[in-house]
């Protein structure tokens, strides 16, 4: 073993050898990826994190090297040092003459290398499972056992694309006059936002450094201290409940610059994005979006057409709001939809702000949804928190069918909403009504599923399409029923719009502000804000969200006092750096893009962690932990 390595230094990876390297003499390291023993000759593929390359052990070339290959076995790792040649002609039965022996699904599949000389470097154990692209591996043992299955194609790849997305990022941001500069991770636990990863500070007894869920109040200090342009590729932690597209720990890509307004932080991220989707994927989304800008869509528009800030534009079936066609027609014989209707009416609701509301989606009768089908839908509501799902197949003559509603109904009130969702016959409308949040919630989670039942997109990836969408002027506030008082809907230093800001005391409701989101595909890839840098606007923000002066200054107390010291017009964005590599690589979950992962449990099960720590670790941090009848 000592002559390689120490004299015979690797010449290739394992996925660079080509036809015109014939005859050269290389030296090769990696894992054995199949074995196969041919009498007289032994054929090995050589893996590394690069690709294959074929090698050949024969006898008449070394009588060593191939005793040696008797002994080998699958993920042994060895080295060879041999000639390349080319793989030659083999006779094929199909077409009864002698054809090329390349093989054409790989790079290197035009040579092969007769080994000359060859070492093992070490022996492997039989894996818990088999090391190839296509494994139905249950997810847990792959976790448990990551080292191995980060050897497969799919995850090298999914890696190797996300550092040619952090390459693409630093190299494109560091063009525009972006500073890469390092915030803290342990932090002062401020509220609002996500649940935070606490972590005792054991020189001070009792307190309390909470993990950073983002750079956000930092960030805008390096404003307040005249960086102008900052950037960083940063761990942020949340401690929330999980789910395929999120993890307690993950990665953002973390913008924020100063003398901007909206339009030009969209210019810069749009020019980010077109970056990494060349130098990633090698795609140029110029072709798609030719004078370099994604179209945009008012945070109101995306609610009321698809139910959530996020739609997915790769396909049609937009919602329509029946809300005022109920009001008109005084419920219209519907008896769920007669109390809705008398409230509005009666003033207890108001149409600019519905706490409920009525929906429709119109599912194409060619669809050929059967009553089952339809039934599993209901089922997958109600999975959702709604009471049901009620429908209607549309006649001939407009009449309803298979329907609850069918006699009650006005109709009148049924040819309006047959006319308002151009409903034709065969058609089925899916109806949800109720609280607004529920409605929305329940049709944004059923068109994405129809969609996907009926091959409008794809179960999993997203092949060539690429629908990019700004979702902007969302409001400011949000309504907390359990607390009875508004709430940030994102956070409370983002900026009004100016004619809002007069309705901070009288209508905070209908207050709107510079908030964006990038949603790709149905996913949101990054969100962010214009920045309040008016103390005075800050303190009315505060106001309405029932803050006082001394609780601002005891929570946010260090960046208010920042803004009182010349702070710049500025604003910032955050992407997600582990969602991009997500949808870059085609992967349907961040997991296969991470390198050690949590489970959905948020547990590492590699590692063992978390696990108990001794009663002196904890003594050393002053923590006693509360037991059952303790």
């Amino acid at each position: 073993m000592a002559r390689f390595i120490d004299e015979l230094k690797r010449t290739h990876s394992n996925g660079a050898l080509r036809a015109s390297d014939i005859d050269q003499e290389v030296v090769l390291f990696g894992w054995v990826d199949s074995r196969r023993d041919h009498g007289s000759l032994i054929f090995i593929d050589l893996r590394d994190r690069d690709g294959l390359t074929q090698v050949v052990f024969d006898p008449d070339a070394s009588q060593e090297a191939h005793d040696l290959a008797e002994q080998v076995r699958g993920e042994w790792v060895i080295g060879i040092r041999g000639r390349v040649r080319s793989r030659g002609e083999q006779f094929s039965k199909k077409e009864n003459k002698m054809v090329p022996a390349a093989n054409p699904n790989l790079a290197t599949g035009e040579i092969e290398v007769v080994v000359t000389e060859a070492t093992i470097f070490n022996k492997a154990e039989t894996p818990p499972f088999e090391i190839t692209d296509q494994i139905d591996t249950r997810e847990e043992v792959r976790l448990q056992y990551r080292y191995l299955d980060l050897r497969r194609r799919p995850l090298q790849r999914a890696l190797r694309m996300r550092h040619t997305i952090n390459q693409a990022t630093r190299n494109y941001l560091s063009s525009q006059g972006c500073m890469e500069i390092e915030t803290p991770f342990l932090v002062k636990y401020t509220p609002g936002g996500a649940r935070n990863f606490l972590v005792p500070a054991r020189l001070h007894a009792g307190k309390f450094y909470a993990l950073a869920e983002s750079p956000q109040i930092f960030k805008q200090l390096f404003m307040v201290a005249g960086y102008e342009r900052y950037f960083q590729i940063v761990r942020c932690f949340r401690d929330e409940d999980l789910r395929l597209d999120r993890q307690p720990e993950f990665t953002q890509i973390d913008i924020e610059m100063s003398f901007v307004n909206q339009d030009d932080i969209f210019s810069l991220v749009e020019g980010l994005v077109f970056t990494i989707w060349k130098e990633g994927l090698g795609i140029d989304l110029k072709k798609l979006y030719p004078d370099g800008h994604f179209p945009r869509m008012k945070f109101d528009d995306s609610m009321r057409d698809y139910g959530n800030d996020k739609p997915d534009l790769r396909f049609a079936m937009k919602h329509v709001d029946l809300t005022d066609l109920v009001i008109e027609h005084g419920g219209g014989g519907v008896p769920f939809w007669q109390p809705i209707a008398e409230k509005f009416r009666s003033g207890v609701h108001r149409r600019d702000l519905p706490a409920e509301i009525v929906k429709c989606m119109v599912v194409p009768g060619d669809a050929g949804l059967s009553r089952t089908d339809t039934d599993k839908l209901e089922q997958l509501a109600k999975s959702m928190g709604a009471a049901g799902l009620a429908r209607a197949k549309v006649g001939a003559d407009g009449s309803w069918t298979q329907s609850p509603f069918a006699k009650t109904i006005d109709p009148n009130l049924r040819d309006a909403i047959n006319s308002h969702c151009r409903a034709k016959e065969n058609d089925l409308l899916l109806f949800q009504f109720g609280k607004a949040n529920m409605v929305h919630t329940v049709l944004a989670n059923l068109r994405v599923h129809v969609a996907k039942k009926l091959g409008l997109i794809p179960e999993v990836g997203h092949g060539d399409h690429w629908n990019f969408l700004w979702v902007v002027d969302p409001p400011l506030f949000e309504w907390d029923d359990e607390q009875k008082r508004w709430g940030a809907a994102h956070h409370a230093f983002t900026r009004p719009h100016d004619e809002s800001v007069s309705l901070l005391e009288k209508d905070p409701g209908r207050v709107l502000c510079h908030r964006y989101d990038l949603v790709l595909n149905g996913f949101e890839i990054a969100g962010g804000s214009i920045r309040l840098h008016d103390p005075d606007v800050q303190k009315r923000v505060f106001s309405a969200l029932g803050i006082s002066d001394d609780e601002a200054q005891e929570k946010f107390g260090f960046l208010l006092n920042a803004l009182r010291f010349g702070a710049p017009p500025h604003g910032g964005i955050a992407l997600g750096m582990d969602r991009l590599a997500m949808l870059a690589a085609g992967s349907d979950s961040i997991r296969d893009v991470i390198a050690f992962p949590k489970t959905q449990k948020g547990t590492d099960v590699m590692s063992d962690a978390p696990n108990p720590v001794s009663p002196q670790q904890l003594a050393d941090l002053h923590i006693r932990t509360a037991t059952e009848g303790s």
